[in-house]
């Protein structure tokens, strides 16, 4: 039984895409890249101090990753050429598009890097391999577009369809890295599917130490909580981020002389008032509640709208 059960198994997978995953899976698990992206990881930081550029690099003014959207002008101005090559008569085009392609890989590749500087090791691992297939493919492009320049065009084409197979290759590990690893997805947990409308009970005020965060539980969801005076501040606990514990955060101020959490995790910052982004590398709103205090000193707590 046990048998058959194994080869029904084998049967019904779809080989292909296994071997991709298995791939991919494997790479995440290669302790031989932790030594360079190591190096890598402490050069962009140093680099790449907290402060405007650096929240613009990670998407915080748009409020989503800016990396993503940015990857589709390279891609599309190269696929486009590619095609263009199968059709006599549209040379002027397809070295166009190369140079265009070129030109846009220069903010994706920046973003790409300030990304990939603040994200869990088996996902830099997947991110690393991810970079050397975009650069090897920018590289071949740029050979394609000076053979091209120089009149060689059957070797500016076969640079192309090289460089399109190392696109094609380092976009499948870029989907891997944002939909298996969920890279630059928002990690908080969502309090419209998991809270139920109007207040709920959280806890006693007296329970709550005054500006200390703390960690409480409403139902399936855990919350930071923070009393400031007679203020209490609810947010959601797990960062949008990467899900790092804002409980464990430091409390800081802002140029507004507003209460922060910074993540212990990767240094996103969050007002606690409302749960928006101050520094990345977090693009997401942290998920916040309404407070009030009964006259018995519960704590009462209910989503935003």
């Amino acid at each position: 039984m046990e048998r058959r059960t194994n080869i029904f198994r084998r049967m019904s997978r779809p080989q292909g895409s296994t071997r991709l995953s298995d791939a991919t899976e494997r790479i995440e698990q290669a302790g031989a890249l932790d030594r360079p992206i190591r190096a890598l990881t402490t050069a962009v930081r140093r680099t790449l101090r907290p402060g405007p550029v650096k929240d613009a690099l990670h998407g915080v003014p748009v409020g989503h990753p800016a990396h993503p959207p940015l990857t589709d002008v390279p891609m599309g101005c190269w696929m486009s050429a590619a095609l263009l090559d199968l059709v006599p008569g549209t040379r002027r085009a397809s070295q166009t598009l190369i140079a265009a392609g070129l030109a846009g890989a220069v903010p994706t590749v920046l973003t790409g890097i300030a990304d990939w500087s603040a994200l869990h090791r088996e996902q830099q691992r997947v991110g690393l391999v991810h970079a050397a297939g975009m650069a090897a493919a920018s590289t071949l492009y740029s050979a394609s577009f000076a053979a091209r320049r120089q009149g060689r065009d059957a070797a500016g084409r076969l640079f192309g369809f090289a460089g399109l197979t190392a696109l094609l290759a380092g976009s499948y590990l870029g989907g891997h890295l944002a939909f298996r690893q969920a890279a630059g997805a928002s990690h908080a947990d969502q309090t419209a599917h998991l809270v139920q409308l109007g207040w709920h009970d959280l806890c006693n005020t007296e329970d709550l130490p005054d500006g200390w965060p703390v960690h409480r539980r409403l139902g399936y969801i855990g919350l930071f909580v923070l009393r400031d005076g007679d203020e209490v501040h609810v947010l959601t606990d797990r960062c949008s981020h990467l899900a790092g514990p804002l409980h464990q955060g430091r409390i800081v101020t802002d140029e507004d002389a507003e209460s922060c959490v910074v993540c212990p995790w990767h240094g996103s910052t969050f007002r606690v008032r409302d749960g928006s982004v101050v520094h990345g590398p977090a693009t997401a709103r942290q998920p916040a509640f309404e407070t009030r205090v009964t006259e018995n000193g519960t704590v009462q707590v209910r989503p935003r709208g």
